[in-house]
């Protein structure tokens, strides 16, 4: 670990141009007063969109360290999340007992921007209530709150500014830092996406694959599947998805694949952790509106599934009443804590704002998937001169590691470093794996060993190492 990095350390606090009437005087149940600002309040987007913010300040040097933007995914979830359970500075006990401080929280080494993003998600609202939207939307959306934002925060107008992301991510941020490069006034230098979805075919096709190779596929169902689906010639990585469109009994192998991933009761988000909520059969079509849009293949109408999905559609009693929660998580405490009056009052959230959610089913409903691939934004982002991190828990399997490894090597960036480990040290000061790196020209592909979808939930310390040794080159 850094030995220099310590939360709460830090220079006075960059605060001359910030708004004050944004400013976090105090966090209920939070007993330890942090040495930094944050703010809350909402950015301008466009028409009567409002998006709310919550912005902390650097506990490093705030006047000098990179602002980073967070978006969590879904589409429709809040990136309030990854703040409050992720890499933010803020811990609410479970039990109710209070707020704590993570000593593993990026604001260590940067300023962190979290944006509730589109409207309709968390506390940002439009006041016409008009949530329908798209991927191209949501990035324009975003770029206006930016300029909004270091309107309201000048003093960080000059800073080196990063773009962040996981999960659905994996579009807003390729397709918003695109915008940010041909906009040309921010002091752009890149973008991470961790656990993120880059082209949905790829991430299906190589989920078969994990889940035969963590023993969750068997050998005679394996065998029939590959032998019946792939050329001789591709079997390393089938094409699934396309034999897959097609009645056959490619079809039915595939789907039994995907139900022993998605229906037997395993944690998609990480599958050595519980299954902390209920699910029920046939969830692999319901979650398109749970922080991922996957899988593809089991959206298709096929024979094989009509009966199925029609099945599936009468439970909206049952759907609504998990209120969009991603399966098997447990995030009621934060739902609890959010909705409290004095929560509310102390981020000066709007009177006219509904209540907060983890994920908003008038957004993920309405929502229109633009870009089954974002490989066009990479290559903006690339031309432009700008790095890249691609980051993965090695045992998430909502966007797996291996369907981001494929994505990136389809890009045919040269190649600086091959594959190997790195390290952090644990409590007895012992160098341990803390995953695999591959280094391409601009772009760093890595895995973090044992780490689900939510990386800096699983493995704090790592994630933290990883996100400096990024931001601070």
């Amino acid at each position: 670990m850094l030995s220099y990095i310590i939360l709460g350390l830090s220079l006075l606090p960059c605060s001359l141009g910030a708004p004050e009437a944004d400013l976090v005087s105090s966090l209920p149940g939070l007993k330890q007063k942090p040495t930094w600002n944050h703010y809350s309040g909402y950015l301008k987007a466009a028409g009567t969109r409002k998006l709310h913010y919550w912005f902390v300040e650097s506990a490093n040097k705030p006047s000098t360290d990179p602002v980073v933007l967070w978006l969590n995914g879904g589409p429709g979830c809040s990136s309030d999340l990854g703040l409050l359970t992720e890499h933010g500075p803020f811990r609410i006990a479970k039990d109710g007992s209070g707020v704590t401080l993570n000593k593993y929280s990026w604001n260590n080494v940067a300023n962190m921007l979290y944006l509730e993003a589109p409207a309709g998600v968390g506390y940002s609202y439009s006041e016409d209530k008009k949530y329908a939207t798209d991927d191209d939307e949501v990035a324009s959306n975003n770029l206006l709150a930016l300029k909004d934002f270091f309107t309201k925060f000048p003093e960080f107008s000059k800073n080196r500014f990063y773009v962040t992301g996981e999960s659905y991510g994996g579009v807003y941020v390729p397709t918003l830092s695109s915008l940010i490069i041909k906009d040309g006034s921010f002091n752009f230098q890149g973008m991470a996406i961790g656990n993120g979805i880059s082209n949905f075919d790829t991430n299906d096709n190589s989920l078969l694959y994990f889940g035969y190779y963590h023993g969750l596929i068997g050998d005679d169902l394996w065998n029939k599947t590959l032998n019946t689906c792939c050329p001789k010639d591709k079997q390393q990585r089938c094409p699934f998805v396309d034999q897959y469109l097609e009645y056959s009994d490619c079809s039915y192998y595939v789907q039994q694949g995907l139900s022993i991933i998605y229906d037997a009761g395993l944690n998609e988000y990480n599958l050595y952790a519980p299954c902390l909520t209920p699910k029920f059969q046939g969830y692999t079509y319901t979650n398109n509106s749970f922080v991922y849009d996957l899988p593809s293949l089991g959206h298709q109408k096929h024979p094989h599934m009509i009966k199925k999905l029609n099945n599936i559609k009468l439970k909206k009693q049952f759907e609504k009443s998990v209120r969009l929660t991603p399966p098997c998580l447990d995030y009621s405490y934060v739902v609890s804590y959010m909705n409290t009056q004095q929560v509310r009052e102390a981020l000066h959230i709007s009177i006219f704002d509904q209540d907060w959610d983890l994920c908003s089913d008038s957004v993920a409903e309405n929502y229109k998937r633009q870009y089954n691939d974002v490989t066009q934004f990479y290559q903006t982002v690339l031309q432009a001169g700008k790095k890249i991190l691609v980051y993965n828990g090695d045992v998430d399997m909502a966007c797996n590691f291996l369907g981001d490894e494929w994505f990136v090597e389809s890009l045919n960036i040269p190649v600086v470093s091959e594959r190997k480990p790195w390290f952090v040290k644990d409590s007895t000061g012992t160098k341990q794996v803390a995953g695999f790196i591959k280094e391409f020209k601009q772009l760093t592909l890595t895995t973090i060993r044992g780490a689900g979808h939510m990386v800096p939930q699983d493995k704090p310390e790592a994630a933290l190492e990883m996100f400096a040794s990024f931001v601070q080159g």
